[in-house]
């Protein structure tokens, strides 16, 4: 309802290492709180019914492997998931999920850094659904200033696929997302919206909605532009 284009849902894992600490702590208190991979396709097959947006996952290969490939992704086409997204996965390791996911239609997210430089045409080409741009070096986190060149990164990109492009890591404010998404486009916004959550409990649901809002306000600034 505050203008998301698609909405990343994260599967608590025990060791999730690209993760700063605002979604450490929240994957802490989810599990400590006894939630399970079930529980959350049940939740998400409560929730696809009342979006129509695209819902993807994020989760490491460990929750993936533990639950077994074919079943989790069957479960993710019932549930109504559109793509995966597994920061611990690199570009090489694809096929490893590629085949269980093809066959129920879930896309597998494909991420490039800063450090990928020789990589970005092997990966953009193989790309499906959207290219997670990593924004900085190290792990996800609110950032007070984002200093990689995005834009010539999306150029590069450009040169090989067609893939919309959106970039994560970092951006926290308004003016970051009109600023990435100037230069992509769009931004991934995960750390502020967990630290409001943890902020607020059960009554974010206002805060929550009106700082999505001013950060949609960013990324359609871009776009007029």
């Amino acid at each position: 309802k505050s203008g998301c284009d698609l909405i990343e849902i994260g599967i608590p894992c025990s060791d999730p290492g690209a993760e700063g600490e605002v979604i450490q702590k929240a994957t802490i208190r989810a599990l400590a709180a006894g939630t399970t991979t079930d529980k959350i396709f049940d939740m998400v097959e409560r929730v696809a019914l009342k979006i129509d947006i695209p819902l993807v996952f994020m989760t490491y290969l460990n929750p993936v492997y533990v639950y077994g490939a074919e079943k989790f992704f069957a479960r993710c086409e019932k549930a109504g998931i559109s793509g995966i997204i597994v920061p611990d996965m690199p570009y090489e390791e694809k096929g490893e999920l590629a085949e269980p996911a093809r066959a129920h239609g879930v896309k597998i997210i494909s991420l490039i850094a800063p450090t990928s430089e020789g990589r970005v045409g092997m990966i953009a080409r193989d790309a499906e659904g959207f290219i997670y741009l990593v924004s900085s070096m190290g792990v996800t986190g609110v950032r007070s200033e984002i200093t990689t060149n995005v834009k010539a990164i999306t150029d590069t990109i450009r040169k090989y696929t067609d893939v919309p492009v959106a970039v994560g890591f970092g951006i926290a404010t308004p003016d970051q997302a009109e600023d990435m998404a100037g230069a992509s486009d769009g931004a991934i916004v995960g750390s502020a919206i967990v630290k409001i959550i943890e902020e607020h409990g059960s009554k974010a649901d206002e805060p929550l909605a009106a700082y999505i809002r001013s950060m949609k306000d960013g990324v359609e600034k871009a776009e007029g532009k």
